[in-house]
Protein backbone atom coordinates (compact mmCIF):
# COMPACT_ATOMS: atom_id res chain seq x y z
CA UNK A 1 0.00 0.00 0.00
CA UNK A 2 1.29 3.48 -0.93
CA UNK A 3 2.18 5.58 2.12
CA UNK A 4 -0.13 8.60 2.05
CA UNK A 5 2.10 10.49 4.50
CA UNK A 6 5.24 10.26 2.36
CA UNK A 7 6.78 13.53 1.11
CA UNK A 8 6.89 14.65 -2.52
CA UNK A 9 9.57 16.99 -3.86
CA UNK A 10 8.86 18.92 -7.05
CA UNK A 11 11.45 19.85 -9.69
CA UNK A 12 11.55 23.42 -8.32
CA UNK A 13 12.72 22.05 -4.95
CA UNK A 14 9.50 22.66 -3.00
CA UNK A 15 8.36 19.69 -0.88
CA UNK A 16 4.80 18.79 0.11
CA UNK A 17 4.60 16.79 3.36
CA UNK A 18 2.06 14.19 2.16
CA UNK A 19 -0.01 13.11 -0.83
CA UNK A 20 -3.12 15.27 -0.37
CA UNK A 21 -3.98 18.51 -2.18
CA UNK A 22 -7.07 20.62 -1.53
CA UNK A 23 -8.97 21.12 -4.77
CA UNK A 24 -9.51 24.74 -5.91
CA UNK A 25 -13.14 24.95 -4.87
CA UNK A 26 -15.57 27.69 -5.89
CA UNK A 27 -17.04 29.06 -2.67
CA UNK A 28 -18.07 32.73 -3.19
CA UNK A 29 -16.63 33.77 0.19
CA UNK A 30 -14.69 36.87 -0.93
CA UNK A 31 -15.87 40.46 -1.34
CA UNK A 32 -17.16 41.61 -4.74
CA UNK A 33 -13.97 43.65 -5.27
CA UNK A 34 -11.88 40.47 -4.95
CA UNK A 35 -10.71 41.03 -1.38
CA UNK A 36 -10.22 37.96 0.80
CA UNK A 37 -12.47 37.80 3.86
CA UNK A 38 -11.86 36.33 7.30
CA UNK A 39 -14.33 33.59 6.32
CA UNK A 40 -12.22 32.61 3.31
CA UNK A 41 -9.03 32.71 5.38
CA UNK A 42 -10.62 30.47 8.03
CA UNK A 43 -11.77 27.93 5.41
CA UNK A 44 -8.26 27.60 3.95
CA UNK A 45 -6.48 27.68 7.32
CA UNK A 46 -8.57 24.81 8.64
CA UNK A 47 -7.56 22.66 5.63
CA UNK A 48 -3.90 23.34 6.43
CA UNK A 49 -4.56 22.41 10.07
CA UNK A 50 -6.31 19.28 8.80
CA UNK A 51 -3.19 18.05 7.06
CA UNK A 52 -3.49 18.92 3.38
CA UNK A 53 0.05 18.94 1.96
CA UNK A 54 -0.98 21.57 -0.57
CA UNK A 55 -3.76 24.03 0.22
CA UNK A 56 -4.97 25.64 -2.98
CA UNK A 57 -7.20 28.68 -3.14
CA UNK A 58 -10.35 28.87 -5.20
CA UNK A 59 -9.93 30.29 -8.70
CA UNK A 60 -8.54 33.85 -8.40
CA UNK A 61 -9.11 36.07 -11.43
CA UNK A 62 -6.12 37.77 -13.04
CA UNK A 63 -8.15 40.52 -14.72
CA UNK A 64 -11.12 42.40 -13.35
CA UNK A 65 -12.95 41.50 -16.56
CA UNK A 66 -12.22 37.79 -16.00
CA UNK A 67 -14.51 37.36 -13.00
CA UNK A 68 -16.36 34.07 -13.15
CA UNK A 69 -18.72 34.10 -10.19
CA UNK A 70 -20.03 36.35 -7.40
CA UNK A 71 -17.75 36.67 -4.38
CA UNK A 72 -14.69 35.51 -6.30
CA UNK A 73 -11.20 35.94 -4.88
CA UNK A 74 -9.09 38.29 -7.01
CA UNK A 75 -5.37 38.59 -7.69
CA UNK A 76 -5.57 41.27 -10.41
CA UNK A 77 -4.42 44.26 -8.32
CA UNK A 78 -1.84 45.18 -5.70
CA UNK A 79 -4.76 46.44 -3.61
CA UNK A 80 -5.56 42.77 -2.88
CA UNK A 81 -2.12 41.81 -1.56
CA UNK A 82 -2.77 42.19 2.19
CA UNK A 83 -5.56 39.61 2.23
CA UNK A 84 -3.40 37.13 0.35
CA UNK A 85 -0.52 37.65 2.78
CA UNK A 86 -2.85 36.57 5.61
CA UNK A 87 -3.85 33.48 3.61
CA UNK A 88 -0.27 32.39 2.93
CA UNK A 89 0.92 33.09 6.46
CA UNK A 90 -1.87 30.98 7.96
CA UNK A 91 -1.44 28.09 5.54
CA UNK A 92 2.32 27.89 5.80
CA UNK A 93 2.45 28.04 9.58
CA UNK A 94 0.86 24.58 9.55
CA UNK A 95 3.51 23.14 7.23
CA UNK A 96 1.42 23.10 4.04
CA UNK A 97 2.41 24.56 0.69
CA UNK A 98 0.27 27.57 -0.28
CA UNK A 99 -0.76 27.60 -3.94
CA UNK A 100 -3.08 30.05 -5.70
CA UNK A 101 -5.08 29.14 -8.78
CA UNK A 102 -4.84 31.78 -11.54
CA UNK A 103 -8.04 32.09 -13.53
CA UNK A 104 -9.93 34.02 -16.19
CA UNK A 105 -13.48 32.92 -17.00
CA UNK A 106 -13.57 34.28 -20.57
CA UNK A 107 -16.92 33.57 -22.21
CA UNK A 108 -18.08 31.90 -18.98
CA UNK A 109 -18.12 35.24 -17.15
CA UNK A 110 -21.74 36.05 -16.22
CA UNK A 111 -22.55 39.29 -18.06
CA UNK A 112 -24.19 40.80 -14.96
CA UNK A 113 -20.81 40.74 -13.18
CA UNK A 114 -19.01 42.68 -15.91
CA UNK A 115 -18.99 46.26 -17.14
CA UNK A 116 -18.83 45.02 -20.73
CA UNK A 117 -19.34 41.88 -22.84
CA UNK A 118 -17.43 38.73 -21.88
CA UNK A 119 -14.34 37.98 -23.96
CA UNK A 120 -13.01 34.79 -25.51
CA UNK A 121 -10.64 33.43 -28.13
CA UNK A 122 -13.28 34.22 -30.77
CA UNK A 123 -16.73 35.78 -31.09
CA UNK A 124 -19.47 33.58 -29.66
CA UNK A 125 -23.15 34.40 -30.23
CA UNK A 126 -24.50 32.06 -27.57
CA UNK A 127 -22.62 33.80 -24.76
CA UNK A 128 -22.55 37.24 -26.44
CA UNK A 129 -18.78 37.22 -26.01
CA UNK A 130 -16.32 38.88 -28.35
CA UNK A 131 -12.96 37.65 -29.54
CA UNK A 132 -9.91 39.35 -28.07
CA UNK A 133 -7.70 41.44 -30.36
CA UNK A 134 -4.09 40.37 -30.73
CA UNK A 135 -3.03 43.18 -28.41
CA UNK A 136 -5.60 42.05 -25.83
CA UNK A 137 -4.35 38.46 -25.99
CA UNK A 138 -0.84 39.71 -25.28
CA UNK A 139 -2.22 41.76 -22.37
CA UNK A 140 -4.03 38.68 -21.04
CA UNK A 141 -0.76 36.74 -21.17
CA UNK A 142 1.06 39.54 -19.35
CA UNK A 143 -1.68 39.77 -16.71
CA UNK A 144 -1.41 36.05 -15.92
CA UNK A 145 2.34 36.53 -15.50
CA UNK A 146 1.89 39.69 -13.39
CA UNK A 147 -0.61 37.83 -11.19
CA UNK A 148 2.00 35.12 -10.58
CA UNK A 149 4.62 37.74 -9.65
CA UNK A 150 2.09 39.35 -7.30
CA UNK A 151 1.31 35.92 -5.82
CA UNK A 152 4.98 35.32 -5.06
CA UNK A 153 5.12 38.71 -3.28
CA UNK A 154 2.14 37.55 -1.18
CA UNK A 155 4.08 34.50 -0.01
CA UNK A 156 2.58 31.79 -2.20
CA UNK A 157 4.89 28.85 -2.90
CA UNK A 158 3.54 28.63 -6.41
CA UNK A 159 0.59 28.96 -8.78
CA UNK A 160 -1.74 26.74 -10.70
CA UNK A 161 -2.82 27.98 -14.13
CA UNK A 162 -6.47 27.05 -14.70
CA UNK A 163 -6.49 25.52 -18.17
CA UNK A 164 -9.60 23.38 -17.61
CA UNK A 165 -13.41 23.44 -17.46
CA UNK A 166 -14.06 25.69 -20.42
CA UNK A 167 -12.45 28.85 -19.03
CA UNK A 168 -10.32 31.15 -21.16
CA UNK A 169 -7.24 28.92 -21.56
CA UNK A 170 -9.53 26.07 -22.61
CA UNK A 171 -11.29 28.42 -25.02
CA UNK A 172 -7.96 29.00 -26.77
CA UNK A 173 -7.06 25.28 -26.72
CA UNK A 174 -10.43 24.23 -28.16
CA UNK A 175 -10.67 23.80 -31.93
CA UNK A 176 -14.44 24.01 -31.42
CA UNK A 177 -14.31 27.48 -29.80
CA UNK A 178 -11.09 29.02 -31.14
CA UNK A 179 -11.62 30.25 -34.71
CA UNK A 180 -8.69 32.70 -34.79
CA UNK A 181 -6.48 33.04 -37.85
CA UNK A 182 -3.45 34.63 -36.16
CA UNK A 183 -0.61 32.98 -34.19
CA UNK A 184 -3.08 31.98 -31.43
CA UNK A 185 -5.46 30.00 -33.67
CA UNK A 186 -5.53 27.15 -36.16
CA UNK A 187 -3.30 24.14 -35.50
CA UNK A 188 -2.88 22.79 -31.95
CA UNK A 189 0.56 24.36 -31.56
CA UNK A 190 -0.97 27.80 -32.18
CA UNK A 191 -4.01 27.21 -29.97
CA UNK A 192 -1.68 26.19 -27.14
CA UNK A 193 0.62 29.16 -27.71
CA UNK A 194 -1.02 31.36 -25.04
CA UNK A 195 -0.64 28.69 -22.35
CA UNK A 196 3.03 28.10 -23.17
CA UNK A 197 3.82 31.82 -23.23
CA UNK A 198 2.21 32.19 -19.79
CA UNK A 199 4.17 29.26 -18.37
CA UNK A 200 7.49 30.44 -19.81
CA UNK A 201 6.86 34.01 -18.65
CA UNK A 202 6.04 32.94 -15.09
CA UNK A 203 9.15 30.79 -14.89
CA UNK A 204 11.30 33.66 -16.16
CA UNK A 205 9.80 36.25 -13.80
CA UNK A 206 9.33 34.10 -10.68
CA UNK A 207 12.49 32.03 -10.80
CA UNK A 208 13.42 28.36 -10.72
CA UNK A 209 12.28 27.78 -7.11
CA UNK A 210 8.64 28.79 -7.74
CA UNK A 211 6.15 25.94 -8.19
CA UNK A 212 4.16 26.00 -11.45
CA UNK A 213 1.22 23.64 -11.89
CA UNK A 214 -1.21 23.37 -14.82
CA UNK A 215 -4.80 22.15 -14.55
CA UNK A 216 -6.20 20.48 -17.68
CA UNK A 217 -9.44 18.64 -18.41
CA UNK A 218 -9.61 16.15 -21.30
CA UNK A 219 -13.32 16.24 -22.07
CA UNK A 220 -16.13 18.74 -22.78
CA UNK A 221 -15.76 22.24 -24.28
CA UNK A 222 -14.20 20.83 -27.46
CA UNK A 223 -11.33 19.13 -25.65
CA UNK A 224 -9.77 16.09 -27.33
CA UNK A 225 -7.92 13.50 -25.23
CA UNK A 226 -5.05 13.05 -27.68
CA UNK A 227 -4.61 16.83 -27.98
CA UNK A 228 -4.55 17.23 -24.18
CA UNK A 229 -1.98 14.40 -23.92
CA UNK A 230 0.14 16.13 -26.59
CA UNK A 231 -0.03 19.46 -24.71
CA UNK A 232 0.76 17.75 -21.40
CA UNK A 233 3.82 16.00 -22.83
CA UNK A 234 5.05 19.24 -24.40
CA UNK A 235 4.67 21.01 -21.06
CA UNK A 236 6.69 18.26 -19.37
CA UNK A 237 9.38 18.28 -22.06
CA UNK A 238 9.62 22.09 -21.89
CA UNK A 239 11.10 21.83 -18.40
CA UNK A 240 9.24 24.81 -16.94
CA UNK A 241 6.46 23.08 -14.97
CA UNK A 242 6.45 21.11 -11.72
CA UNK A 243 3.03 19.53 -11.71
CA UNK A 244 0.08 18.54 -13.91
CA UNK A 245 -3.41 18.35 -12.43
CA UNK A 246 -5.95 16.45 -14.56
CA UNK A 247 -9.55 17.20 -13.67
CA UNK A 248 -11.33 14.05 -14.83
CA UNK A 249 -14.83 14.50 -13.31
CA UNK A 250 -14.53 10.82 -12.35
CA UNK A 251 -11.07 9.27 -11.98
CA UNK A 252 -12.37 5.76 -12.59
CA UNK A 253 -14.51 6.27 -15.68
CA UNK A 254 -13.93 5.52 -19.34
CA UNK A 255 -13.85 8.39 -21.84
CA UNK A 256 -17.13 9.58 -23.33
CA UNK A 257 -15.77 9.52 -26.88
CA UNK A 258 -15.99 6.04 -28.38
CA UNK A 259 -12.59 6.05 -30.10
CA UNK A 260 -10.83 6.47 -26.73
CA UNK A 261 -12.80 3.86 -24.75
CA UNK A 262 -10.21 1.08 -24.88
CA UNK A 263 -8.93 2.30 -21.48
CA UNK A 264 -9.91 4.56 -18.60
CA UNK A 265 -9.05 8.25 -18.47
CA UNK A 266 -6.53 7.48 -15.76
CA UNK A 267 -4.83 4.86 -17.95
CA UNK A 268 -4.68 7.33 -20.85
CA UNK A 269 -2.68 9.83 -18.82
CA UNK A 270 -0.54 7.23 -17.10
CA UNK A 271 1.05 6.66 -20.55
CA UNK A 272 2.77 10.06 -20.45
CA UNK A 273 6.49 10.24 -19.73
CA UNK A 274 6.31 12.49 -16.67
CA UNK A 275 10.09 12.54 -16.09
CA UNK A 276 10.51 14.56 -12.86
CA UNK A 277 7.14 16.33 -13.16
CA UNK A 278 4.55 15.21 -10.59
CA UNK A 279 0.90 14.59 -11.42
CA UNK A 280 -2.40 14.52 -9.64
CA UNK A 281 -6.01 13.82 -10.56
CA UNK A 282 -9.39 14.99 -9.30
CA UNK A 283 -12.83 13.46 -9.65
CA UNK A 284 -14.87 11.34 -7.23
CA UNK A 285 -12.05 10.51 -4.83
CA UNK A 286 -14.23 10.27 -1.73
CA UNK A 287 -12.98 7.50 0.57
CA UNK A 288 -9.65 6.20 1.86
CA UNK A 289 -10.12 3.25 -0.50
CA UNK A 290 -10.45 5.66 -3.45
CA UNK A 291 -7.27 7.48 -2.37
CA UNK A 292 -5.27 4.26 -2.25
CA UNK A 293 -6.71 3.05 -5.57
CA UNK A 294 -5.59 6.24 -7.33
CA UNK A 295 -2.13 6.25 -5.76
CA UNK A 296 -1.69 2.55 -6.57
CA UNK A 297 -2.40 3.44 -10.23
CA UNK A 298 0.80 5.52 -10.26
CA UNK A 299 -0.56 9.01 -9.55
CA UNK A 300 1.76 11.03 -7.29
CA UNK A 301 -0.89 12.65 -5.10
CA UNK A 302 -4.66 13.10 -4.91
CA UNK A 303 -6.76 16.26 -5.28
CA UNK A 304 -9.72 16.25 -2.90
CA UNK A 305 -12.91 18.31 -3.24
CA UNK A 306 -16.14 17.02 -1.70
CA UNK A 307 -14.49 15.06 1.12
CA UNK A 308 -12.40 18.14 1.98
CA UNK A 309 -15.62 20.10 2.40
CA UNK A 310 -17.09 17.44 4.66
CA UNK A 311 -13.93 16.92 6.75
CA UNK A 312 -11.30 19.65 7.09
CA UNK A 313 -8.94 16.94 8.40
CA UNK A 314 -9.63 14.35 5.68
CA UNK A 315 -5.88 13.68 5.15
CA UNK A 316 -5.34 12.90 8.83
CA UNK A 317 -8.44 10.71 8.94
CA UNK A 318 -7.24 8.68 5.94
CA UNK A 319 -3.66 8.43 7.21
CA UNK A 320 -4.97 7.06 10.52
CA UNK A 321 -7.58 4.73 9.03
CA UNK A 322 -7.16 3.00 5.63
CA UNK A 323 -10.90 2.21 5.70
CA UNK A 324 -12.12 5.76 6.41
CA UNK A 325 -15.41 6.78 4.77
CA UNK A 326 -16.76 10.35 5.00
CA UNK A 327 -20.03 11.30 6.64
CA UNK A 328 -23.02 10.49 4.45
CA UNK A 329 -24.92 13.17 2.54
CA UNK A 330 -26.97 15.19 3.09
CA UNK A 331 -25.24 16.93 5.98
CA UNK A 332 -26.52 19.65 8.27
CA UNK A 333 -25.67 23.31 7.96
CA UNK A 334 -24.26 23.05 11.50
CA UNK A 335 -21.83 20.33 10.44
CA UNK A 336 -20.55 22.46 7.55
CA UNK A 337 -20.18 25.51 9.80
CA UNK A 338 -18.16 23.39 12.21
CA UNK A 339 -15.96 22.39 9.27
CA UNK A 340 -15.17 26.04 8.55
CA UNK A 341 -17.59 26.92 5.75
CA UNK A 342 -19.23 30.33 5.71
CA UNK A 343 -22.94 30.78 5.09
CA UNK A 344 -22.38 31.91 1.49
CA UNK A 345 -20.47 28.72 0.69
CA UNK A 346 -23.15 26.60 2.34
CA UNK A 347 -25.89 28.36 0.35
CA UNK A 348 -23.90 27.84 -2.87
CA UNK A 349 -23.61 24.10 -2.14
CA UNK A 350 -27.33 23.93 -1.38
CA UNK A 351 -28.20 25.63 -4.70
CA UNK A 352 -25.62 23.82 -6.83
CA UNK A 353 -25.60 20.24 -5.52
CA UNK A 354 -28.99 18.71 -4.79
CA UNK A 355 -28.90 16.50 -1.71
CA UNK A 356 -25.69 17.98 -0.26
CA UNK A 357 -27.15 20.13 2.52
CA UNK A 358 -30.07 19.00 4.70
Amino acid sequence: MIQTNSKITFPCGKTMPNRFMLAPLTNRQSLENGQATDTEIKWLTMRAEGGFGIVMTCAAHVQKAGKGFPGQLGIFSDDLIEGHKKITKNIKQHGSLAIIQLHHAGMRSPIELLEDRPVSASDDKETNSRGLSLKEVEQLRDDFISAAVRSKKCGYDGVQIHGAHGYIITQFLSAEINKRTDKYGGILENRACLLFEIVDGIRQECGKDFLICIRLSPERFGMDIDEIKTIAQRLIDGGNIDCLDFSLWDCFKYPEEEKYQEKTLLEHFKELNFKKVKWTVAGKIYTAEDVHKVLKAGVDFVTIGKSAILHHDFPKLVMNNPNFTPIQLPVSKEHLQKEGLGNTFIQYLNNRWEGFVK
